[in-house]
């Protein structure tokens, strides 16, 4: 299955205006975790108002006692810092991770801007090695661009 075969899925949820953002976001990452076997934990998390770090948003996986992050903490907390994609292919080689299950093995985290700025990110666990591609990081790009067009 390609990716961007699932990209008029999301404008579908995304556009549904019958349901909150938060709704229509944990739609978004149920399709994501139902339609690609190594997405295995998925979810948004958001700046925290004006605090320097993010809170959990709508998610699907295994719960997670990191509903608060610090900027800088983990890969989550280095990607509102840096503003940059950060695939970890291995997470057991990343001094800085912060392991929410011991069967993730990798994790990807792209960053969503509004109107220039770091507002939030899509973070997704695998608990398959090395399996994220430059496809799925256009792609989460892209959900990230849809994602802030409800946002701005």
């Amino acid at each position: 299955m390609s990716l961007s075969s699932l990209k008029p899925q999301v404008e579908t949820i995304l556009s549904n205006s019958d349901k909150t953002l938060d709704e229509r976001l944990l739609s978004v990452c149920q399709l994501l975790d139902q339609e690609v076997s190594y997405y295995n934990w998925v979810g948004f998390y958001f700046k925290n108002g004006d605090k320097n770090e993010l809170k959990l948003g709508p998610y699907v996986g295994e719960p997670t006692d990191h509903t608060i992050i610090p900027f800088g903490k983990g890969i989550c907390g280095q990607v509102a810092v840096s503003n940059e994609n950060f695939i970890v292919p291995d997470v057991a080689a990343q001094d800085n991770y912060i392991a929410c299950s011991i069967t993730v093995k990798a994790e990807i985290v792209v960053p969503l801007f509004v109107n220039g700025e770091n507002v939030g990110q899509i973070d997704i666990d695998s608990n398959t090695p090395d399996p994220f591609t430059e496809e799925d990081e256009r792609f989460l790009e892209y959900v990230c661009e849809q994602v802030a067009k409800l946002l701005a």
